[in-house]
């Protein structure tokens, strides 16, 4: 019997924002090891969701265009529940314990140091460490992986860093290997260019920042790159921890149909979401609560400190 690996990406086709969710074959993994049962129990968190409730809104009906507008009605863009994510399903940290992060192609100082900050980031928000692994120059590319954009870009194809770059470099720990880089990326014939794009079944995804805006502009263009950078970050990585896009709040995991849209949606992940990590990386509330707070102060994310502010509250 084969795992599946499931492919979530966002993406342009024929001038139109998309995302697509396309499952393939792949080989089963290797048993991993597995670890102490959970400290945190079910009933904690389904405790802990009502107590978070009130600090969360509840999705607003789609504007024309937007993604539930011209997805919603699909079948797995329907939502998950906490309870859906739990049943029949191993928790990650019996069987991964890591996260990882690899720098593909080169990176100026800037970028480089928001960065380090969203791999900072992503160990507060899923409670994973998550390593920074040297860069991955991409300099022996076959011609077939490579083109030039319509509008003269160079694009890399998202689907040949997925089979091929990544998945040799994913250390045996790891629940995902993230490649980021600032090339535009293009899955296949008939596509434009896409955001990014990770497979489930052999946790490895990818992303750009080639449409990001400017890391190297004003204080609020670098800001606004920077938000871009981590919010992607963690909606890619919640999906290598299984989970769909949320139509049920305002949320981290909302699909998003243009760059405009993600930049409405917030960072954090909603109570149901929020949940799903909890749980699968036996990642308690406070804990996490408290480490994301030291880090939005760090990183100047003042919204989201005050929501985690209000959050220590209620926890």
């Amino acid at each position: 019997m084969t795992n599946r690996r499931v492919f979530f990406q966002s993406a342009i086709l024929s001038g139109v924002t998309i995302g697509l969710t396309v499952t393939v074959a792949t080989p089963p993994a290797s048993p991993p090891q597995r670890l102490p049962a959970a400290r945190f129990s079910l009933d904690e968190a389904k405790h802990t969701i009502k107590l978070l409730e009130p600090l969360h809104e509840h999705k607003k009906p789609p504007q024309p265009g937007e993604w539930l507008d011209v997805y919603g009605k699909k079948k797995e863009e329907q939502g998950q529940t906490f309870d859906e994510y739990v049943r029949g399903r191993k928790r990650t940290i019996e069987q991964y314990t890591k996260l990882y992060l690899l720098p593909l192609g080169t990176f100026g100082d800037v970028e480089q140091k928001m960065i380090d900050l969203v791999v900072e980031g992503m160990t507060c928000f899923f409670g994973l460490p998550t390593t920074q692994l040297k860069a991955d120059p991409l300099a022996k590319l076959p011609a077939s992986a490579e083109r030039t954009g319509g509008t003269g870009q160079r694009q890399i194809q998202s689907i040949y860093l997925i089979d091929k770059v990544l998945p040799p470099k994913r250390p045996a720990d790891a629940a995902a290997l993230l490649g980021l880089t600032n090339v535009d990326l293009w899955p296949g014939e008939g596509w434009n260019f896409v955001f990014g794009q990770a497979s489930l079944g052999t946790r490895v995804g990818v992303w750009s920042t080639a449409r990001y805006g400017n890391a190297n502009g004003t204080e609020g263009e670098r800001q606004l790159f920077f938000l871009r950078l981590l919010k992607v970050a963690l909606h890619e990585t919640g999906h290598m921890f299984g989970i769909p896009h949320c139509a049920a709040y305002e949320c981290g995991m909302n699909g998003s149909n243009s760059l405009p849209e993600s930049d409405r949606h917030v960072l954090e992940f909603c109570p149901e979401c929020q949940a799903k990590i909890w749980w699968t990386n036996d990642y308690t509330p406070k804990k996490r609560c408290a480490a994301m707070l030291e880090y939005c102060k760090k990183a100047g994310l003042a919204d989201e400190a005050k929501y985690y502010t209000g959050l220590s509250a209620v926890l």
